[in-house]
């Protein structure tokens, strides 16, 4: 009985140790911050973004799990960002293959994925745009715009190994959500409403599924991981 426990202490241990090797990818890039906070040692910032004043039409599912957010129709939206020190050690691990977005940060993506962005026309009138921190690669004037990173080079559906220890968003990619090892997921949809008059709008390259090239308004589908 005693050699029994011995044993299934040791797996036990093991198990732990696996779990906690897992480290985030090198290189700087953003994910959104999720009401679970970021990963520790990661630089924060914020972005308000001033939506259309006039018959507000955003949007955005229950159970988001975005830091800050509780409302399922605010009539601006104020994202809240987690950064990953450009100076944070390297450990050689690389974003493995998959079907799936992050969000730039600095000059290139890691390797693997391909450039894209998102232009949001915010509201013209009175427009109260601000932001703060560390922020993802775009700009955030009275307009904003916002650069990703995108990769299809493997199937959605293998579960590809990140850090388990607290819920993140990744962004869908053509495919259902990216299948993460030991992670739930659940899709999230955020519909901006964007300036009414003149709207100029646009994508570029490689971006997120959701938004709408050419039209008024963007959608951003977001995938949700939590812990099993």
């Amino acid at each position: 009985m005693g050699v029994f426990y011995v044993w299934k202490a040791v797996l036990l241990l093991c198990f732990v140790s696996t779990i906690s090797a897992v480290h985030w990818p090198d290189g700087t890039y953003t994910l959104i911050k999720s009401d679970a906070g970021c990963p520790s040692n990661w630089l924060e910032g914020w972005r308000f973004q001033d939506n259309e004043n006039d018959n507000n039409k955003n949007k955005i599912d229950v159970g988001n799990y975005f830091f800050g957010i509780t409302e399922q129709s605010p009539s601006n939206f104020n994202f809240s960002y987690c950064t990953k020190d450009p100076q944070d050690f390297s450990n050689g691990k690389k974003w493995p293959p998959g079907s799936y977005c992050i969000i730039r940060h600095g000059n290139a993506c890691p390797g693997g994925f391909e450039n894209g962005s998102i232009f949001w026309d915010d509201e013209n009138d009175n427009n109260k745009n601000s932001a703060g921190g560390i922020l993802p690669s775009g700009q955030f004037k009275q307009d904003t715009l916002i650069n990703y990173c995108c990769r299809r080079d493997g199937k959605f559906s293998s579960p590809i190994e990140l850090p388990t220890s607290q819920a993140f968003h990744l962004l869908k990619f053509i495919y259902p959500c990216q299948a993460v090892k030991g992670m739930s997921v659940k899709e999230i949809r955020v519909d901006f409403d964007d300036e009414n008059d003149n709207n100029k709008n646009q994508v570029h390259e490689m971006h997120p599924v959701g938004s709408h090239p050419g039209k008024q308004d963007n959608t951003l589908i977001y995938c949700y991981y939590s812990p099993k």
